[in-house]
């Protein structure tokens, strides 16, 4: 006969175990082996990531990466027997009015908007994060004063800086285009890293290290910028979407890159033509392109405002 099970409250040797949860009705909690632990653990790990976006957005920039090895025709040639047709089997996504290929134009064209809006971000995250740790560890009345110049800057609307900053720089290139949209997008982000830094500015390891002589850029580089990097993340990566929107905006406007120049902004240059033309596909392929790459920028950006504000144990 088998042995019963000690009774609750009691070990096996009939002792009474002062560790033991005793109740009427209780019954001991039910156990998952331990192998299914860690599929439960990266079930919860990706609970708050999205899986759609982040698969989408990287298969776009993987066809701009190997647009070589994927694209049918030359982007750069003209098929001026071809001009506007709709999509067929030998033009998969159409031409436009200068006889282009829509289908190689997409991903030749999606590398540099995508270089643009990364490098856009990169500057306004080097120049929003310098201005703002050193506005908040700088004296009260110079943080004041730089954050008044913020602020004064930030209160011109984004779009009227760059239609001005454009047409008195003339034709662009996508280098110098990414440095204007960086340089008048860091603002919003200096704010945010000089609220952070004032909160950290008066911790211990901060006040031992200028004790110790260390450098304004070791500090910021070694005690500051590890501490809030979480939390400007989110809109790092937002500007990422800010700055290809600003790119393809300028573009449709006719002042950013030219239309010989591939890039989204510029195959959407040629729009006015389009709808004259009901040559549909000319803006509605592009756009389907340049709507689902911000959406899904954009999703990553909410999610790591989501894990940050959630705290680390639901990242």
């Amino acid at each position: 006969m088998s042995a019963l099970p000690p009774a609750a409250g009691f070990s096996r040797k009939g002792t009474p175990d002062p560790f033991a949860l005793v109740g009427a009705g209780y019954a001991p909690p039910h156990t998952s082996p331990r192998a299914g632990a860690p599929a439960k653990a990266g079930a919860k790990h990706l609970r708050g990531i999205p899986v759609a976006a982040l698969v989408v957005l990287a298969l776009i920039m993987l066809g701009c990466l190997c647009a070589e090895l994927i694209s049918n025709h030359d982007p750069a040639e003209f098929y001026l027997m071809n001009r506007n047709q709709a999509p067929n089997a030998e033009f998969w996504f159409g031409t436009d009015s200068l006889g282009r290929d829509l289908y190689s134009l997409i991903w030749h064209g999606g590398r540099t908007s995508l270089a643009i809006g990364f490098v856009s971000a990169a500057v306004a995250a080097v120049i929003g994060v310098a201005f703002g740790c050193a506005a908040g560890m700088a004296s009260a009345w110079a943080d004041h004063a730089m954050m008044r110049l913020a602020e004064l800057l930030q209160s011109i609307p984004v779009l009227l800086s760059l239609l001005l900053i454009c047409s008195l720089t003339g034709e662009q290139s996508p280098l110098s285009l990414a440095l204007i949209i960086g340089g008048t997008g860091w603002f919003a982000l200096a704010r945010i890293v000089r609220s952070e830094v004032r909160q950290i500015s008066d911790s211990e390891y901060v006040l031992a290290a200028q004790c110790m002589g260390a450098s304004y850029p070791h500090i910021m580089r070694r005690h500051l910028i590890p501490n809030f990097v979480s939390s400007v993340m989110f809109v790092i990566v937002s500007g990422v979407s800010t700055s290809i929107a600003m790119e393809s905006t300028l573009s449709f406007l006719g002042l950013g890159l030219p239309v010989e120049m591939l890039s989204w902004g510029s195959m959407l240059a040629l729009a006015d033509r389009a709808l004259l033309l009901n040559t549909w596909w000319v803006i509605v392929i592009p756009g389907v392109f340049l709507i689902v790459t911000l959406l899904c920028v954009t999703s990553l950006g909410h999610s790591l405002r989501k894990a940050v504000n959630q705290g680390p144990n639901n990242l």
